[in-house]
């Protein structure tokens, strides 16, 4: 009878690895830990504006379901100071008439939630996949330099704040750098200096694909709809026309 015992040789038994590279850990994901700027006691009240605005956006929503407004309600703290500390997560808890932990849930959930202040310009480097093949380790290294700031850290100015973040969404752009809501595509290293750059002299640069094409079109042109489409009804029968 066939046993493992019999025929097994120890010293190969081993564990393979699937991945080679570093892992990248962060206790700001699931973790909160009181500071001198982020904690209960840190002043946080919504703007008379904003609060109105979150006053008509909870509106949208049936009676008893105020808690549907809690992503917006935590954007417009973020739009408002840059980012959202603790004591803003519970003012939030507050006014929608939610446990604290279901704002704690979803700030530690969304990466695009702020948990810490990521600089006046939050400069975000995507990595996956689509765009490392595409150059995203030398768009990264020149966004440090342009920036005076390593990823995961602020500029020494508090102008940037630099990060690698997971797929961008943009993949068929890449490589692609976000700066808050703005995305740069097909991005070189020479747009970069020139995003940051207008950046730092107080300019907007304007947001979109930097090699010219429209959009996500085919980098090598159009290859399909490129004439006029037919009118309605072109190839039904005569019959179907009446």
């Amino acid at each position: 009878m066939f046993t493992l015992k019999k025929y097994a040789l120890p010293n190969l038994v081993h564990f393979r690895k699937f991945s080679l590279t570093a892992a990248l850990s962060s206790d700001e994901l699931v973790v909160h830990r009181d500071s001198p700027d982020n904690n209960e006691t840190t002043p946080f009240e919504f703007t008379d504006a904003n609060m109105t605005r979150l006053e008509a956006i909870i509106k949208n929503y049936p009676v008893g379901c105020k808690r549907s407004a809690l992503g917006a309600a935590l954007d417009l703290v973020q739009r408002q100071i840059g980012w959202v500390p603790i004591s803003a997560m519970h003012k939030v808890a507050e006014i929608l008439g939610v446990p604290r932990m279901r704002v704690y849930e979803y700030s530690t959930f969304y990466t695009m939630v702020k948990r810490s202040f990521k600089g006046k310009y939050h400069v975000k480097v995507c990595t996956t996949t689509p765009c490392m093949i595409m150059g995203s380790d030398i768009i990264m290294a020149a966004v440090e330099e342009a920036c005076g700031a390593k990823a995961g850290h602020v500029s020494p100015d508090g102008l940037f704040g630099v990060e690698a973040v997971q797929c961008a969404g943009a993949c068929a752009n890449a490589p692609v750098l976000v700066v808050e809501d703005d995305y740069y595509e097909d991005v070189t290293v020479c747009d970069v200096q020139d995003i940051i750059c207008t950046i730092k002299n107080g300019g907007i640069p304007p947001a979109g694909p930097r090699s010219g094409r429209f959009a996500a079109e085919p980098s090598c042109g159009l290859t399909s709809l490129c004439s006029e489409p037919p009118r309605p009804g072109h190839g039904l029968q005569h019959a179907l026309l009446k």
